[in-house]
């Protein structure tokens, strides 16, 4: 069966660099199937920021699989290739677990993209933890994809090897880490035996459609997520057999815990750096004579029990900084919030809706699409740009009232074009405008001629056979060598949205008809999308061992800078947490185009610029 082909090991990995064209239309396609679920993040690779970066690629001679790594209560940095670095951090399940030695673990997945200096250097300014977003974004990718960008933006703007060392110019080491459950860390949330029995589950989703797709919508998309959740959240199957009464993953996977991780990779980051920093000062010495001062030494000592957070948060990741601020507010020292989630919205359910901006987003689609005119926009029609928006809206309620099927072609077989297909377009829209605005452009004027063929050929692109490996159908159902080839981005955002959130786990049928209506009352354009994740949590069981209750302020050691446009599609300018936390900043963008979900994915011109400057400016004055 030619799509059918057994799954590669995790983590989703890009190894060629492709055209512009083609990534906006891969990322669009694959942004409105494959993160149908996740809340707060929409990543999207970006090189403008460093066109000269390398492309990312596997060792031909050997390539790089995480398993070969074998987990370490240090951190052991092992090549990758293009200067990247990997490493898997073992840290308790449970830190409170009396006895050390026992009890279960994860091994976390960390990539490391080096500082443009060593760390003996005096302009070595330490290591910034990145988080995309989710929950359920793996930080690994992130890494891969625009670790060397946001490396570009902290970092002096001077290159270090061309102008004599200075201490007021720093340079930084980008370290991103996939959370509990998530992506490459081990054990993985798991919740189908294997890659096709997963993949058969997700198309299925598809074909039934989102809320509001049909009369039967809320009653089908409530038991099948009941369905998933009942058995995923409290079985844990992958590990059934070696459990013996310990540790039940899904309860430990929530966001405190993740933050109490990073307390241990800033402290494992600090154990390495000391030695690195013995060892060049061992070579000093032999090149130039003992150093009495063991200046390398002390720039380099760890700092146990104190080493500080550097760290940038996108989204979700902005909910996981201010958790940590709030939990370890003596150990913040640079952190940048980017897109602002509500924490009272997100643990509680309490506050203002979060889609109060979507509508206004969508409304730029009439008036960048009149404004470029016919000749670059296939929707253009005359009257305005409130005339576009109405054709759109038209085009909706047709594909709403009527499916448009499509005989197959010479490439893929039949497909019948939905109501959901296009609404899944949208939503990428509203989230990123400029990637995906001239997309949904394209498909709708080619849905308001007849034509739904462009459309069908857009979802077939989305559409995939999945095989199990050789090594999986060797250990058999629910192992994890078959865990290791299943994409759980999806599931492990349930799993740490569910016991973050447990309000969401207690919803009766009224209650969540009352959520969703409100949401729709809220957004046209969104509502029935974000009642679609409010429905994610039915029949959840696990509950968090762990669970943040607050308080949500503190008097963190160093100011935090939160970052937001003045539109955004779901973290809205008024969730910035600026109140909470003395000392701390906001920089607000007002780019005349509206650009991403949040600023720094597609900064504009006003907020980039003094941006880049505060940044930079923030992140040297480290001491």
């Amino acid at each position: 069966m030619e799509d059918c082909k057994a799954a590669s090991s995790r983590p989703f990995i890009p190894r060629w660099r492709v055209s512009r064209e083609r990534n906006v239309a891969s990322w669009v396609y694959l942004l409105s199937g494959a993160l149908g679920l996740l809340w707060w993040t929409l990543p999207a690779p970006r090189r403008d920021l460093d066109p000269a970066s390398t492309p990312i690629s596997t060792p031909a001679t050997s390539p790089f699989r995480w398993e070969d790594i074998v987990p370490s209560k240090s951190l052991e940095y092992h090549d990758y290739g293009d200067g990247f670095q990997c490493a898997r951090l073992e840290v308790p399940m449970d830190y409170n677990q009396s006895d050390t030695t026992r009890g279960r673990t994860f091994a976390l997945a960390v990539v490391r993209i080096p500082a443009k200096v060593s760390i003996d250097d005096p302009r070595y300014g330490g290591a910034m933890l990145i988080n995309p977003g989710g929950p359920g974004g793996p930080g690994t990718l992130q890494a891969f994809l625009s670790g060397r960008n946001l490396q570009t933006i902290v970092d002096s703007e001077k290159d270090p090897s061309t102008v004599p060392p200075n201490a007021s110019d720093k340079f930084f080491d980008i370290i991103g880490f996939d959370p509990r459950g998530v992506g490459s860390t081990t054990p993985a949330v798991t919740c189908f035996p294997d890659s096709t029995s997963q993949r058969n589950w997700e198309l299925q989703v598809e074909a039934e459609g989102m809320l509001g797709s049909s009369p039967n919508a809320l009653q089908r998309n409530w038991l099948r997520t009941h369905a998933l959740n009942s058995g995923c959240s409290i079985y844990e199957m992958a590990a059934a057999d070696d459990m013996q009464g310990e540790e039940a993953m899904m309860e430990y996977v929530s966001t405190t815990l993740v933050a109490r991780d990073m307390i241990t990779i800033v402290e494992r980051h600090g154990e390495w750096r000391e030695r690195q920093g013995r060892l060049a000062q061992e070579v000093y010495d032999l090149q130039h004579g003992p150093d009495e001062s063991r200046a390398i030494l002390r720039r380099t000592q760890w700092h146990v029990d104190r080493e500080p957070l550097l760290y940038w948060g996108r989204s979700y990741g902005t909910l996981l900084g201010t958790t940590f601020a709030a939990l370890f507010p003596n150990r913040v020292s640079r952190v940048i919030l980017d897109g602002v989630v509500n924490m009272d919205r997100y643990y509680e359910g309490r506050g203002p809706s979060v889609v109060v901006d979507a509508d206004a987003i969508f409304a730029r689609f009439g008036e960048y699409c009149h404004e470029a005119g016919p000749e670059a926009c296939p929707f253009y029609a005359e009257g305005g740009s409130d005339t576009i928006n109405e054709a759109y809206w038209a085009i909706e309620n047709q594909l709403l009232n009527a499916s448009l099927p499509v005989m197959a072609s010479a490439t893929r077989g039949p497909e019948v074009v939905t109501w959901t297909d296009l609404k899944n377009i949208l939503r990428v829209a509203v989230y990123q405008p400029l990637l995906a605005f001239p997309v949904l452009a394209n498909h709708v004027s080619e849905l308001a001629k007849g034509n739904a063929v462009t459309m069908a050929d857009f979802k077939h692109r989305r559409h995939f056979g999945a095989c199990p490996s050789s090594e999986c159908r060797l250990a058999g159902p629910w192992s994890s060598q078959c865990a290791s080839e299943q994409d759980n981005t999806l599931y492990a955002s349930a799993a740490i949205l569910c016991t973050d959130a447990e309000y969401m786990t207690n919803y009766t049928w009224d209650e969540f008809e009352g959520i969703w209506a409100a949401l729709a009352a809220d957004s046209r354009s969104l509502g029935d999308y974000w009642a679609q994740i409010e429905l994610s949590c039915v029949g959840w069981k696990a509950k968090a061992k762990y669970k943040f209750t607050g308080p949500w302020s503190a008097v963190t050691a160093h100011p935090m800078l939160f970052v937001s446009n003045t539109l955004d599609p779901v973290t809205p300018l008024h969730n910035n947490f600026l109140g909470l936390f003395y000392w701390s900043r906001i920089l607000k963008g007002t780019p005349p185009l509206l650009r991403h979900h949040y600023a720094w994915q597609r900064p504009s011109a006003s907020t980039f610029k003094p941006g880049h400057f505060l940044l930079s400016a923030l992140f040297a004055r480290r001491t």
